[in-house]
């Protein structure tokens, strides 16, 4: 469990500190001081501008209410530093993050500014003519945060906001990002543990050591061909081939159109990727590309005792415009300005929801892994996942069928190590994909967010069967906006094994090859990989009346039967099974949240009236034996957690709207209503939840 903040365990790394390497975050000694409220600055951290009596609104209603203070922008953050802290920071057990405080906003997580001009909403954007009377700043962890600057100096305000529009709006180069700073001034704190460790999959012996874990060792080899990328920068320097394969084909078309070893299932099956050739024209290479490729299939598909399925993503599935557009109008349901404006969506907020089709999304991803499962585990089938660059797709669907099929994946170390097999080294463009260098021809295509929402619907299904809980995965998708976690900051090993090298050698950086120059989306891909496989592989794409029999026959068996948490794992897809992961998006919306509702101020109530029994016991025993000296009474864990929220542990109840919320009459349970308002939180500590 990560415990209160971002904390991760691993071997010890060069370079920026991977993201599941446990450490200490120090601060700089270096602080500055004014009116005794102090900005704390991480190693590297360094000040950029700053303006004071900056009035940040707590409440945005028709009354107006707000803490003064200083806005400050740093390298790597924009901070709010308020005069009174105590008004800002009145509950000393809500959930605290070690790296970023309640009114911290890392550069990176910054998504759009606006400004207020005569009260008229405005984007921010470049060089400002006229700077404006309040800031908004929308992020991607999906806060929202309003700065009034009326009563500023007109000097700052120019300062300020374009600190601020500069910082996180316009293009940076690699070199510039912040976790080079960090990674250079933070040195030797790392803390290890070699007993509880997050594989990295950075040796040849990893590899092996999951071959022989999953019993795939038999039928698969790792390699080291492209020890030092001198064959493809694309793919890690060691990865896993079927045994027949000769090494000689991986140089062949530098790793493209080579079946890449996932994962073996317990019976033989397996799951591989692969990425397709480089499009020609010509028509004596397309034939030299089609004899590769049959000659490649023949290591893969040897009926009758292994026959391979392909699962072509790159046509036959989601596209990455699909799932862009659909989070953009999603995040918008949730990027509340101020109560009105919640109340004015309240009653379209469903029809909005189905018209962003970012659910049904989910539920397609959902299903297309259960449908691979079904082919391995039920017909023994091994199954080739298929597209353009095998970075996008095939991480999200190999890293699901894993999860529902495998349990080491649920538990914690598993689930990291999951992660860095088929997101980090699989290549995946996490440095393209979060746009974090803001290159003006990219938009953000959440493909990382939108498996770890699929992973929490089966947490959220299932809990039992993992190790980990909902706000595990909260806060590992709010560390893709911290520069100092190197896991979520580079399109693949290379570039970030070749970068922190010249770093430390003071050498020019360069670009990986593997970062694309161009666009996400091109049109001509998606019938690429199609175009190529030839004849052979496409006839072993069944029909779509045979898959569907097949997939409801097992998906309904599995649902008939009791749950084995520790085998087989598959999720309920129906309508409304798939729904809101309420803590990451809806945690900030104090309109949104349920006082005393959730698992967790249930399990608090149930506690409390233990207690409360054995309190009682203890006392009739004691008059039952009166010489009997009295036993100590048991500490209450819990007590006074009705306020404990649906959104636990982030609860930020700062925003009260005049409007009623929910029915009071739920809470009468719980105590009557101005009680709940004058408990004090106390909040368990979240590597118990």
């Amino acid at each position: 469990m990560l415990g209160k903040g971002v904390v991760r365990r691993g071997r010890r790394t060069k370079g920026p500190k991977p993201s599941f390497v446990s450490y200490e975050i120090h601060t700089n000694e270096k602080e500055v001081t004014e009116k005794e409220v102090t900005l704390h600055l991480l190693p590297g951290e360094q000040l950029l501008c700053e303006a004071s009596t900056v009035l940040k609104y707590v409440q945005e209603d028709s009354c107006q209410h707000g803490v003064y203070g200083r806005l400050v922008c740093t390298d790597f953050k924009i901070a709010f530093l308020g005069d009174d802290e105590s008004a800002l920071d009145n509950d000393e057990t809500q959930f605290k993050n070690k790296v970023v405080g309640e009114n911290d906003i890392t550069l990176h997580c910054v998504d759009q500014i606006y400004g207020v001009f005569d009260e008229k909403k405005k984007t921010l954007f470049g060089q400002l003519k006229k700077y404006p009377e309040k800031l908004i700043i929308h992020c991607k962890d999906l806060r929202v945060f309003q700065f009034c600057l009326r009563y500023t100096k007109e000097e700052e305000v120019k300062r300020i906001v374009s600190g601020i529009i500069h910082h996180t709006q316009a293009p940076k180069l690699l070199k510039r990002l912040f976790l080079f700073s960090y990674a250079t001034a933070a040195q030797n704190n790392t803390v290890t543990d070699p007993k509880n460790h997050t594989i990295m999959f950075d040796t040849l012996k990893d590899w092996c050591w999951e071959l022989e874990r999953t019993k795939g060792n038999m039928k698969y080899k790792a390699v080291s061909v492209n020890e030092g990328y001198k064959v493809c920068e694309r793919l890690p320097a060691y990865f896993v081939v079927p045994t027949p394969l000769p090494e000689e084909n991986v140089h062949r078309f530098q790793g493209h159109g080579i079946p890449i070893w996932c994962w073996s299932c317990h019976n033989g099956s397996a799951l591989l990727k692969m990425s397709a050739l480089p499009k020609e024209q010509d028509d004596g290479i397309l034939q030299i590309q089609k004899s590769f490729l049959d000659g490649v299939y023949k290591t893969i598909h040897r009926p009758p005792y292994e026959i391979v399925k392909t699962e072509d993503l790159s046509s036959n599935f989601l596209s990455l415009q699909e799932i862009q557009t659909a989070y953009s109008k999603f995040k918008q349901l949730f990027l509340i300005d101020n109560s009105t404006e919640f109340w004015d969506t309240d009653i379209k907020w469903f029809s909005l929801l189905e018209s962003s089709s970012w659910l049904d999304i989910i539920r397609r991803c959902l299903k297309k892994a259960i449908e691979i499962t079904e082919c391995m585990e039920a017909q023994n089938m091994n199954v080739l996942l298929l597209e353009e660059n095998a970075s996008d797709l095939c991480c999200l669907i190999s890293s699901l069928v894993q999860l529902m099929m495998d349990p080491h994946c649920r538990t914690r170390i598993g689930f990291q190590s999951l992660i860095q097999k088929e997101w980090v080294m699989g290549g995946h463009c996490f440095l393209d994909r979060c746009n974090h260098l803001r290159q003006n021809d990219k938009e953000e295509v959440p493909v990382f967010l939108l498996f770890l929402d699929c992973v929490w619907q089966l947490v959220h299904q299932h809990p039992p069967a993992f190790e980990f809980t909902e706000t595990y995965l909260t806060v590992l998708s709010d560390s893709l906006y911290i520069p100092i976690f190197s896991t979520f900051f580079f399109n693949s090993p290379h570039q970030k094994d070749t970068n922190m090298h010249q770093r430390q050698l003071s050498l020019p950086l360069t670009q990986s090859k593997s970062s694309p120059k161009r666009g996400f989306f091109r049109e001509e891909t998606d019938h690429l990989i199609k175009n190529l496989l030839g004849k052979r592989i496409s006839k072993l794409i069944n029909s779509s009346d045979e898959l569907q029999d097949n997939f409801r026959e097992f998906y309904d068996s599995w649902h008939s039967k009791p749950t084995d948490y520790h085998g087989l794992l598959l999720p309920h897809i129906e309508g409304p099974e798939i729904k809101v992961w309420a803590q990451r998006y809806l945690r900030w919306i104090p309109e949104a949240q349920i006082l005393g509702g959730s698992r967790v101020a249930t399990m608090s109530k149930l506690l409390e009236m233990i207690e409360e029994v054995q309190s009682l016991q203890e006392k009739i025993d004691e008059r039952h034996h009166s010489q009997q000296a009295p036993q100590a009474e048991a500490p209450c864990l819990l007590r006074n957690s009705a306020r404990l929220s649906s959104l636990f542990p982030f609860a930020l109840l700062q925003r009260h709207s005049s409007k009623p919320v929910l029915p009071t009459s739920g809470w009468k349970a719980l105590g009557d209503e101005d009680d709940l308002a004058k408990r004090e939180d106390e909040f368990v500590d979240l590597g118990d939840v």
